[in-house]
């Protein structure tokens, strides 16, 4: 069994505002696309365009109907869910293969997919489903934090994040170390209360939430200025147009 190492040099992880994130799943499908071209083998898909279509997905995203308990308004809440990067990763701790491993650098958890025999003991003792078996490959996938892309000075230093989060148009999802107090991605925790998955399953997950507001007090907030929603905009197409002209 493999051994968690008992201090890492730092907590790389993402925040996800549940309050920001609109469920329009971008970050599924740019995970989807750049794990597929690029990291370890190509996450696959089953009958893709048939009834009973099947594939492996590093991130998704769940949609639930809130009632607040004071009879207020409901809401939906999208909620996104990938790998948690546990400090207590019990993916790790039950592999027999030592194929999970949490890295001492950065705090990442990762397959090394030549040693992954597919058993599948991982998914079980996951609390959160973020591990999947990818049946074209016959060994288990999930999230790597783009470690192809993070580290990559080969490209542009504002795509050196994952896809998901340089992806999410809603600017949902937060990249950073979660180690550093003095981090944006600590300091957003901090100021907004954010939250771990499941925190009665003692993994300590390095991913945060970010909790959604109740409707009625947003309904309060003053909109934002025109010229802000224009400048917004106007970033995101200059951005669409960019990838564009890559294709």
């Amino acid at each position: 069994m493999t051994k968690l190492p008992t201090h890492t040099e730092k907590k790389l992880g993402l925040v996800i505002d549940l309050d920001t994130c609109v469920g329009c799943h971008a970050c599924v499908t740019s995970c989807k696309g750049w794990n597929t071209q690029n990291y370890g083998a190509p996450l696959s898909d089953i009958d893709a365009y048939g009834a009973d279509p099947e594939g492996t997905f590093l991130n998704r995203v769940f949609n639930y109907e809130v009632a607040p308990a004071d009879g207020g308004s409901s809401q939906t809440v999208h909620f996104p869910k990938s790998c948690l990067h546990c400090e207590d990763a019990p993916c790790v701790t039950v592999c027999p293969t030592g194929a999970s491993y949490k890295r001492v650098s950065d705090g990442i958890v990762l397959v090394n997919e030549d040693r992954c025999m597919g058993c599948g003991l991982c998914a079980w003792a996951c609390p959160y489903g973020a591990r999947e078996l990818d049946y074209d490959a016959g060994i288990m996938k999930k999230c790597t934090l783009c470690v192809d892309r993070i580290y990559n000075e080969n490209i542009p230093e504002e795509d050196r994040v994952p896809a998901c989060v340089r992806t999410c148009p809603a600017g949902a999802r937060h990249f950073g170390d979660l180690g550093d107090p003095e981090s944006d991605v600590s300091q957003l925790v901090a100021e907004r209360g954010g939250m771990d998955l499941m925190p009665e399953q003692g993994t300590k997950p390095v991913n945060k939430y970010l909790p959604p507001r109740p409707k009625d007090t947003l309904d309060k907030q003053p909109p934002k200025a025109l010229e802000t929603v224009a400048d917004e905009a106007k970033g995101f197409l200059g951005w669409l147009d960019k990838a564009l002209e890559k294709l």
